[in-house]
């Protein structure tokens, strides 16, 4: 039987990091999206939407998805930098420092490479980012009040757009890259929409998605049609990662991708878990989470079913801890 520890274990710490972070930045965000909370209503069509996308997105042009799934990355990127940019002249020094170490490493290095024009423009654009990363660092010298600051946050996204036009199609982008910012976007998402989630509708959310999950992947296919699609375009739509053990095909090394959804989707189960029952349960909903996916998984690799929905190989591992508290908690009523 064959089976796999790299997927379980990223979706683990992906979810923890989430969850904890969740903690730490939620005050903000709310603050900055006034409070604002999804209705039962609103879950419902958040799932609609989903459907509505997964299922269209096969028949739309290329250009018109790697337009849409750029420019929502970027403002993604651009919205939390912006949101946490007022930051100590320190800490945006160092912040600005990183990012321009980065791009004139990848600026550096596609120059050097040169394997047509198009990377000695993205080579020099990106040193370009460098150059204004370190006039930024200059510049923080004559800043005395920490405010927002848009210099900041435009360096993110600046850089994810240049470092895809540049290295996509080259072993730097798959699978370094991609899967760096597959998991970065993972974390965001979950941060930048789990705070809207309460108990009661994440609950709805969880299983309307999951119904939707199995009729898309199994019934439709529209998932994984629309999966290989977008990921065909070079895009951080999935987390693909060699199996552990090395599991060896005629094409080579065999790798395992989850989707970005099924990442956000464990992490708003996480965050929610955390609200109502605490840390431990949390942390152990998590665990079985991601125990019920292995499991899913070793079975996967053992057999050729294929494609599985991911959110019903998570559901399976969060449901139980779930049911168990929640009864605990009818009881310890009940005595009371």
């Amino acid at each position: 039987m064959q089976f796999d520890i790299t997927m379980p274990f990223a979706l683990f710490a992906i979810t923890v990091a989430a969850m904890f972070l969740n903690k730490r930045v939620e005050g903000k965000l709310k603050k900055t999206f006034e409070e604002r909370e999804f209705r039962n209503r609103d879950s419902l069509l958040f799932a609609a939407m989903i459907t509505v996308m997964v299922s269209v997105i096969i028949f739309v042009p290329e250009m018109a998805i790697l337009t849409l799934f750029m420019f929502s990355y970027s403002t993604l990127l651009f919205t939390f930098s912006y949101i946490f940019s007022g930051i100590s002249k320190r800490r945006a020094q160092l912040f600005c420092l990183v990012f321009g170490v980065a791009g004139l490493a990848a600026g550096t290095f596609a120059l050097l490479r040169a394997l047509d024009s198009w990377m000695v423009y993205g080579g020099w654009a990106l040193c370009g980012v460098a150059a204004f990363a370190f006039f930024a660092i200059a510049y923080e010298q004559t800043r005395t009040v920490a405010r927002e600051r848009w210099y900041l946050a435009v360096l993110p996204p600046i850089l994810f757009v240049l470092l895809y036009l540049v290295y996509n199609g080259t072993n730097l982008w798959f699978p370094y890259l991609l899967n760096v910012y597959a998991l970065m976007f993972a974390v965001l998402i979950t941060l930048y929409l789990g705070s809207m989630f309460s108990w009661r509708n994440v609950l709805i959310f969880a299983g309307l998605l999951t119904v939707i999950d199995i009729i898309l992947v199994l019934v439709t296919g529209f998932m994984v049609t629309a999966a290989k699609t977008v990921s065909g375009l070079g895009l951080p739509v999935l987390v693909s990662l060699p199996t552990v053990p090395l599991i060896i095909t005629e094409e080579g090394m065999q790798y395992m991708s989850l989707g970005l959804g099924d990442f956000f989707f464990s992490g708003i189960l996480a965050t929610q878990t955390y609200k109502r029952f605490g840390k431990k349960t949390a942390v152990l909903s998590v665990v079985t989470m991601c125990l019920s996916f292995a499991i899913f998984e070793a079975f996967l690799l053992s057999t050729n079913f294929g494609a599985f929905p991911g959110t019903l190989m998570i559901i399976c591992g969060w449901l139980p801890i779930v049911a168990w508290k929640l009864l605990a908690e009818k009881r310890n009523k009940k005595l009371q």
